[in-house]
Parts: structure tokens; C-alpha cells; sequence
């Protein structure tokens, strides 16, 4: 068993670690699966170790052989996802990330995430500060360009995933600072995408400036987002840009 000591924020078993990220690169892909090649120059990971792993993934219908020389997704992971899916929307795991940021904070804090398509709150809690942002309804969509979550998600989706959700949905003015050009939002994304975070400056209502960050590791499908008062933002964005990911990435 390959074993890895040498530090906390590394895998401890990298032979897990490994397999794991064959199967997150493999479920990246559009069209028709990748070769192990492909994988093995894209991950780093040697050849005979990606053909071993990929051996094991198949015979545990994680992966799947298709074309001669290509692997796509298992029907095995498709027990996985809705078990992700049941999970994801439970209330109390949700709940319990907004809550902690909301907390810590004092602001109105909230999940959102990709469900079916769509850009949607999926839980959010109270800010303790006198003044604060009032919270945004779980199930609330659209207008993901004027909010700090949507555009971390957009900034994170496939650029064809991005571009048919933007297909879909008008860039609707709310405010004199909303962003209505598509060409103008495509570029504030890239910078989203490489900063780390997505913010907002009463883009999406007057008074109030927003927050997002990845959960977990980018890309993600859900991000954790805080809304504050302008003036209390604009003081505090370095310190809530901490905070939220501190807990995010726990």
C-alpha cells in the first residue's frame, strides 16, 4: 500500500488519493471518455500505475472500456450520485455550513449549488448584526449574473455548461451596477476563476454587496456565500474572504 506521512494537508494513502482523482478527471470529460494515456499525462500519475487503477476501477463498474481504448463513467457511480443527491439536500448539512457562517460573520450567510441545470439557494442563516442582509428564500434561481454565488459557479461550470445556462436565462438588470453584456460577464468570470472567490458590489440589490467561495475544491458545484451592507463589506472583505474559506474547505 502506497502510504504518505510527509505532511497534514497531503493524502495519507496515495494509492486512494489517486484513484480518486482518476475518477473526478474521467467525470470532467465531454464526449467520449479519455485514454488511459490521456489520464496518465494529465494527472502526472505513471502509466502502469493508471492502467492498474483503472483495471480495478472497471471490475468494480466504477469506470467503463468504451471505443477500444477509451474509459468513461461506470453505471457503478450512478449509486453514488443519487446517494449524493439524497445527501445534498438534507437540511441539516446545509444548514449547518450557513450557519457556522452566519456565526462567525454576523452576515446573512448561504449555500447554493447546481441542481438539474439551474443555480439555486439551496439553505441560508440569519446574519447577528443589527444591520444585515435579509435572507434570500432556499429554492430562490436566475439572475446568477448579479449574485456573487452565480457567478463563482459559472465561473467554475464548463464553458459549454456555462454558455447554455447564459442561453437560457436573460442578464436582467437589477440595479444600476448589474453586468447586462455577456462578453463583459465571460471576462469578470475568468477573474473570478482565477481569484478564488466571487463578489458583487450591489449589483444584485442596492445597499448590499455579496460573497462567494468554493466548497471544497475548485471546481465545485456549491459555494458558500455571505450578504452584508455595502460600507460594512467593502471594510471587512479581506477578513470575510478568510473566514468563508476556512469553512468551505473543512
Amino acid at each position: 500500500m502506497d502510504t504518505d506521512y510527509t505532511g497534514s494537508d497531503k493524502p495519507r494513502v496515495q494509492t486512494a488519493a489517486r484513484t480518486v482523482e482518476i475518477l473526478k478527471h474521467v467525470a470532467r470529460q465531454r464526449g467520449a471518455g479519455i485514454s488511459a494515456k490521456q489520464i496518465s499525462d494529465d494527472l502526472l500519475i505513471p502509466r502502469q500505475v493508471v492502467y492498474h487503477l483503472i483495471h480495478t476501477l472497471v471490475e468494480t463498474d466504477m469506470l467503463r472500456k468504451i471505443g477500444g481504448s477509451s474509459y468513461a463513467l461506470g453505471f457503478g457511480v450512478a449509486a453514488i450520485a443519487d446517494g449524493f443527491k439524497r445527501q445534498l439536500t438534507a437540511p441539516g448539512m446545509m444548514a449547518e455550513l450557513a450557519e457556522q457562517a452566519a456565526k462567525i460573520t454576523g452576515e446573512t450567510a448561504y449555500i447554493v449549488g447546481w441542481i438539474d441545470g439551474e443555480i439555486v439557494v439551496m439553505a441560508t442563516a440569519t446574519g447577528t448584526a443589527p444591520i444585515r442582509a435579509g435572507e434570500i428564500a432556499q429554492g430562490t434561481t436566475g439572475d446568477a449574473h448579479a449574485r456573487a454565488s452565480g457567478k463563482m459557479l459559472l465561473s467554475m461550470a464548463h464553458p459549454s455548461e456555462r454558455d447554455q445556462y447564459l442561453s437560457k436565462h436573460e442578464l436582467r438588470k437589477r440595479t444600476q451596477n448589474t453586468i447586462l453584456d455577456v462578453e463583459v460577464l465571460k471576462r469578470e468570470l475568468a477573474q473570478t476563476r482565477e481569484r478564488g472567490f466571487a463578489f458583487e458590489n450591489e449589483e444584485y440589490a442596492p445597499g448590499l454587496s455579496c460573497l462567494a467561495v468554493p466548497i471544497g475544491k475548485m471546481p465545485s458545484q456549491m459555494v458558500l456565500g455571505l450578504s452584508a451592507p455595502s460600507e460594512r463589506f467593502n471594510q471587512n472583505l479581506d477578513r470575510y474572504v478568510e473566514r468563508l474559506k476556512d469553512i468551505a474547505k473543512r
